[in-house]
Parts: structure tokens; C-alpha cells; sequence
């Protein structure tokens, strides 16, 4: 039996990119085929961010995150 290593990294949705930066999440897919941010393939053929490196693209721009939703 193999093993398999899981990358427990934290993957957004499109909407939730775009809920950071303020933007219509068409925006991100755009940026993503730009090449500006890198995005996976769910196998459903979705696509899913980085959570680090959205982090780290927010902080390149210099944009406030917008604020959590709470959950009641």
C-alpha cells in the first residue's frame, strides 16, 4: 500500500478571492489567466487559490482585507 503525503494547505474559492481584494471574482479568473496568480483545478474543473499566496499578493498590492464574515 503507498502512502500519500496531503498538502493541508488552505485553497479560496474564486469568491473568496475576490471578497479580499474587493472584486468580481471574474477579476480573479482573469488575473489567474494572466498569470498573475496561480490556480488549481478542483476535479469538478473549478478553480481554487492559494491561501498563501493570495496573503502574499494582498500584501504586494498594499490592499486592506476586507473583514471576515462572522458566523452566527
Amino acid at each position: 500500500m503507498t502512502s500519500r503525503t496531503v498538502d493541508a494547505e488552505a485553497l479560496l474559492t474564486p469568491a473568496e478571492v475576490a471578497a479580499l481584494f474587493r472584486v468580481d471574482p471574474k477579476t480573479v479568473t482573469r488575473w489567474a489567466k494572466a498569470g498573475k496568480l496561480t490556480s488549481l483545478r478542483t476535479l469538478g474543473g473549478h478553480r481554487r487559490y492559494r491561501e498563501t499566496e493570495v496573503r502574499q499578493l494582498l500584501g504586494q498590492a498594499g490592499v486592506v482585507p476586507a473583514p471576515a464574515a462572522t458566523v452566527a
